[in-house]
């Protein structure tokens, strides 16, 4: 028999359900907002309500938005020309924070992955295709080098190359397996500098 009260088991319960978070961990996180204040645990709360009432994706790239664009595609000093297409809205930041990169994005919203039953029309290739104007120059793919991750890149290059728009990837240096998620940002900043042109 558990020893914890009964609201303390659902705190450690509800802590578990987050990636990553084993129970041990999940124990030390219901911990922490034991020994803080009511109010900090109802502004932690409310940060989280208010997150999930108010963000939405941008109707241009899908990265997360709190208005019909999101940060980066209102910016109007950012290069439209170049858009970076990525798997997942929380790769955006860690491109970001390397420094490197001033263009735009594309958040594809998963890879392909035909044993999870996941193929092109599930994830945001038409949309992606449709952005592809003019104005746009070069198309960066910096998904992860995962085999889903190359399946899908190779699938866009078949797409994009017809198109006339230069095409490149991230450079080497990136581990093969690897999650951007885990890159360090020289790791990063190195590879966005040595992308190479998809042939």
């Amino acid at each position: 028999m558990d020893s914890n009260p009964k609201s303390l088991e659902e705190l450690i319960k509800e802590f578990t359900r987050l990636p990553g978070i084993g129970r041990k961990t999940a124990q030390r996180l219901a911990y922490f907002v034991l020994k803080n204040t009511r109010d900090e645990a109802v502004s932690f709360a409310k940060a989280i309500v208010a997150a999930k009432d108010s963000i939405r994706f941008c109707t241009e790239c899908f990265n997360f938005a709190e208005e019909e664009l999101c940060v980066i595609c209102s910016d109007t000093k950012r290069d439209r020309s170049v858009i970076c297409v990525v798997e997942r809205a929380s790769d955006i930041p860690i491109i970001e924070k390397a420094g490197r990169y001033s263009g735009v994005f594309h958040v594809l919203g998963g890879v392909l992955s035909p044993l999870n039953r996941v193929g092109p029309d599930d994830i945001r290739i038409r949309e992606l295709l449709t952005r592809i104007k003019d104005e746009v120059g070069e198309i960066i793919i910096a998904l992860n080098p995962s085999v889903e991750g190359e399946a899908t890149t190779l699938y866009l290059t078949r797409l994009i190359k017809p198109l006339e728009v230069k095409l490149s990837r991230l450079a080497q240096g990136l581990p093969a397996g690897g999650e951007l998620e885990f890159t360090d940002e020289l790791t990063l900043s190195k590879a966005l500098e040595g992308r190479v042109a998809i042939d």
